[in-house]
């Protein structure tokens, strides 16, 4: 049986007086993708950043609801949002790797959560770039800036980073948006294996991603979850004829 990893219940989201997200309820799945589809300014990336209480930092932001992960209310008082964002992690839209070496980018968040051993910093250096399928193309110049990395490598890196500090839930904004078609591909791959051992949620404008690499899609129009299934249900023959007129491209 399939378990629920993050349950939202009658979620609103307010940017001061714009109501940016209606109501919005939904079980994600452990150890699946869940692609979040949309046209822009639909609340994709705003509902995403809820999982994490990203939200939290924009002034005049409020929100009502209940988010539970583990079962636990994620927006209650006593909820440590760093140890929170340590669990939930998020991959953005452009890399944004730190000016510093390769190394230090991946080794940034065990020294910050108290990891000093630098046999066990190589260790998770290693592991968390073997993870993110970026080992062998780097483990010759890990002292080399990661600003000298295409991209695409970027990107990986930064997945690798996030990975060092052993999520439990990855959320991604439109990873592979900015990059080309081979290292999006890569993206996609690294999603298929990094489902095995994560929660992944991702927001896409790619129709063709969202049905490759997921496996429940959410459809959000004007801040309310229009529909939400099975990504094959969902492109195949979907309920709302809203989602069917997104898909095939009639708008947005």
């Amino acid at each position: 049986m399939v378990q629920t990893k993050i349950k939202v219940t009658n979620l609103n989201f307010y940017y001061g007086s714009k109501w940016a997200l209606k109501d919005i309820s939904m079980e994600i799945k452990s150890n699946s993708v869940t692609a979040l589809i949309g046209p822009s300014g639909c609340g994709k990336s705003t509902f995403l950043r809820t999982l994490n209480r990203l939200n939290d930092l924009i002034e005049g932001a409020r929100l009502s609801g209940e988010i539970l992960l583990d079962g636990e209310n994620i927006y209650a008082p006593d909820v440590d949002v760093i140890n929170l964002r340590k669990r939930v992690g998020m991959v953005f839209q452009r890399p944004n790797p730190f000016p510093m070496s390769i190394y230090d980018n991946v080794a940034y968040g065990p020294r910050i959560h108290g990891i000093k051993s630098r046999e066990k910093l190589d260790e998770i250096v290693e592991r968390s770039l073997k993870a993110a399928a970026l080992w062998e193309e780097v483990a010759d110049r890990l002292r080399q800036p990661a600003l000298g990395l295409s991209g695409g490598q970027q990107q990986r890196l930064c997945i690798a980073r996030l990975l060092a500090v052993e999520p439990e839930v990855v959320l991604m904004d439109e990873p592979s948006s900015a990059l080309d078609p081979v290292s999006t591909l890569k993206i996609e791959e690294l999603i298929r294996v990094l489902k095995e051992k994560y929660t992944i949620i991702i927001v896409t404008h790619n129709m063709q991603q969202a049905a490759r690499i997921s496996d429940y899609t959410v459809f959000f129009l004007n801040g309310e979850m229009v529909e939400y299934d099975n990504t094959e249900i969902i492109f195949t023959r979907p309920r709302d004829q809203r989602t069917e007129d997104y898909i095939t491209g009639r708008f947005g």
